[in-house]
């Protein structure tokens, strides 16, 4: 009975450890992490107010990755995934130009929206798929 009892204040004291350990979803949001940082990718976490036509609701925190653009470039852009391989502008037109679709076509269903500015190209994304090919497409529209 001694020893039942030992054991059970044992694992009392001990079950706190256990939520300490990250889940595989929050390792695996930090291997992507880990991996687009290695790969040149500057990653934060930012406030988002999505458009209320998105069909699926993206969390109002999400990550952002995003690479510096070229000297030079001044076309602006932004693009929302209102349906996996559907990309649409503010006013819900599809997106017409074959570069950008090319590249949005190898990234994963979970990325939500695709910017550019004159400073920067960014992609607001679940973190669920492989970030090299969230790095590669960002290169190559930098």
């Amino acid at each position: 009975m001694t020893v039942w009892i030992v054991l059970s204040i044992i694992l009392v004291v001990l079950s706190p450890l256990a939520w300490l350990k990250p889940s595989r979803r929050q390792s695996g949001r930090m291997a992507a992490r880990l991996e687009a940082r290695r790969l040149g990718v500057a990653m934060q976490l930012v406030p988002q107010q999505w458009p209320h036509w998105l069909q699926a609701a993206p969390p109002g925190t999400c990550a952002q990755y995003a690479v510096p653009r070229q000297l030079g470039r001044m076309d602006t852009w932004c693009y929302w995934q209102a349906q996996p391989g559907l990309w649409v502008n503010q006013w819900r037109e599809p997106c017409e130009c074959e570069n950008l679709l090319q590249v949005f076509s190898q990234w994963p269903a979970d990325v939500w929206k695709a910017e550019a500015n004159h400073h920067v190209v960014a992609v607001y994304w679940g973190e669920q798929g492989d970030p090299k090919a969230i790095a590669a497409g960002l290169r190559a529209l930098a």
